[in-house]
């Protein structure tokens, strides 16, 4: 018996099979789950050659959260497809080049809007597109679940710039969601994860630093290779272990961000 039985999920932000988000669909269909992903834009068809990896075949959704009618689109798609969702992976984030690199000022008000749409608002844009489904899920008995992918933006990291600004958004609007998505069943949590080698990562200047010292600072140690430990806290997220845990971050990275310098 699997933790995910039964459930019916979306997993956004699957790129390639190193992404966290497909060790987050693999794993999810390993415990049971019913899985469908979504893609956009030139790396839709990337989705779906990598969707192919996965261990049972699934769909995949066109989905560019920048565009409300496709947004909205999918919302009406999944909804013929199942009557219920019972959680939502939001692994999706980018910043335009200006946004990254060590040097808040260079980025202009358009790369910031951008970086902040796609990586903070996008949330707030999918939960509002399959609402309906959520909270058909929790009608149905254990609650529905809404997972986010964060990297913890209580400090100022090298390099990250506007992506921590927007990061530091995306933790204040899951907690606002959490507020208004709880008294109907829906929960919304993040895991704020450490340093991962994925195609989102290499994206990222002096993405380097954070892997050379990551492990040295992490009391329980730290593997940029391994996604398996982060998509191991989603599924308990998604799952219904946790049925009163809602507003929260969970770190996964090893105990860094309780370390002081």
């Amino acid at each position: 018996m699997g933790l995910l039985d039964g459930k019916r999920l979306l997993v956004t932000g699957v790129l390639t099979d190193a992404s966290l988000a497909f060790a987050v669909a693999e794993l999810a269909q390993r415990e049971g789950a019913d899985v469908v992903l979504s893609g956009a834009g030139r790396g839709l068809s990337l989705t779906r050659r990598t969707a192919r990896k996965l261990p049972r075949p699934t769909d995949v959704l066109e989905l560019d959260v920048t565009d409300a009618a496709q947004v909205a689109s999918a919302g009406t798609q999944l909804a013929e497809r199942w009557d219920r969702l019972d959680g939502l992976l939001h692994a999706i984030g980018y910043a335009p080049p200006e946004c990254l690199g060590g040097d808040i000022f260079r980025a202009g008000w358009q790369e910031v809007s951008q970086a902040v749409e796609v990586s903070a608002y996008s949330l707030k844009a999918l939960v509002e597109a399959f609402r309906p489904l959520l909270a058909a899920a929790a009608r149905g008995g254990s609650g529905a679940s809404v997972v986010g992918l964060d990297f913890d933006a209580t400090v100022a990291w090298p390099a990250y710039d506007w992506m921590g600004v927007s990061k530091a958004a995306l933790e204040s609007l899951a907690r606002y969601l959490a507020r208004d998505l709880g008294p109907e069943g829906v929960r919304v949590n993040l895991v704020a994860a450490g340093p991962v080698k994925t195609m989102a990562a290499k994206s990222i200047p002096g993405f380097a630093a954070f892997e050379d010292t990551w492990a040295s600072r992490a009391p329980l140690g730290w593997d940029v290779l391994d996604g398996s430990v982060v998509a191991r806290a989603c599924i308990a997220l998604l799952s219904d272990l946790f049925p009163k845990t809602t507003g929260e971050i969970v770190h996964v990275d090893g105990g860094v961000h309780a370390m002081g310098a």
